[in-house]
């Protein structure tokens, strides 16, 4: 099975954060900062300059993949920073959130639907959809995403990935 870790800052409220719910029904490990992670464990930052591939799927399953869990309000200067350091970091591609609170809005993923679709992305598509299965909107996620998930799936390569991202902006901004 894939390690999943969370860095959590608490910036939400406990009982809404989806990234302590992964923790507490037993997806993922809550850790306390950045030095309690194998050292190549991979990263989502939406400030990476890489994007995620299916070509990540051997050190997400080697190392392990991690969230830094913030809100989108107070937490950009942490990730900004993280953004700096050299471990391994991806961003993922274009995807349209699930959750009641930025519904439709691209990009403004959860905790929880970041690390759904870094597993679906990267060919652990069954633990993507089981975490999904384990929330009431993660149907919702995957409905709004599902084409755009199997297209970066089959993907072979970052030109790829942003071929495809590129021509769902596109689309958005017509």
């Amino acid at each position: 099975m894939v390690k999943v870790f969370i860095v959590s800052y608490r910036h939400d409220d406990p009982k809404k954060c989806s990234a302590l719910k992964m923790v507490k029904l037993g997806y993922a490990v809550k850790v306390s900062n950045l030095n309690h992670l194998p050292k190549n464990c991979l990263i989502l930052n939406p400030f990476s300059n890489t994007i995620l591939t299916p070509l990540d799927r051997e050190l997400i399953g080697r190392y392990g993949l991690t969230v830094i869990d913030v809100s989108w309000e107070e937490g950009l200067e942490i990730l900004k920073r993280l953004s700096k350091t050299k471990r391994p970091q991806r961003i993922l591609p274009l995807l349209l959130a699930g959750n009641p609170i930025n519904y439709a809005v691209p990009t403004k993923l959860s905790s929880l639907e970041a690390v759904t679709a870094a597993l679906y992305i990267t060919g652990f598509k069954d633990l993507s959809l089981k975490i999904l299965s384990s929330i009431k909107w993660g149907h919702t996620f995957y409905e709004l995403n599902k084409n755009l998930l199997e297209l970066y799936s089959q993907c072979t390569s970052i030109h790829e990935v942003i071929k495809i991202q590129e021509e769902v902006i596109r689309k958005i901004n017509r």
